[in-house]
């Protein structure tokens, strides 16, 4: 999983052609921890996706941007375009099947 900041931001996505799912995150946030498994197994079943990961505590321009007030926050960039979103903590299938909306 791709880790991002705000200076990478603009090569690992802006740039990047297809679909992008961004984990918008904390360490202390509890339901976080419980997502991250989810997305990683995610990413291993969808190879044409690319899956990035951002720390809201560190990444001050990605919060705004992606207008962050509650997380996880889990962010669909398709082609360069925010296309949708999943807040809170979402269960592996429903999370899969908004994805593939975007593949």
């Amino acid at each position: 999983m791709v880790v991002l900041t705000d200076s990478n931001f603009k090569s690992e996505v802006e740039e990047y052609s297809g679909t992008v799912v961004i984990d918008l995150y904390a360490d202390w946030c509890g339901p976080c921890k419980m997502l991250a498994p989810v997305l990683e197994e995610l990413e291993g079943e969808l190879p044409t996706v690319k899956f990035c990961k951002a720390n809201v505590d560190t990444s001050p321009e990605l919060v705004k941007l992606f207008k962050v007030e509650s997380i996880p926050l889990v962010a669909i960039v398709k082609d360069n375009t925010y296309a949708d979103f999943s807040l809170g903590y979402v269960e592996k299938e429903k999370l899969r099947a908004l994805i593939e909306r975007y593949i």
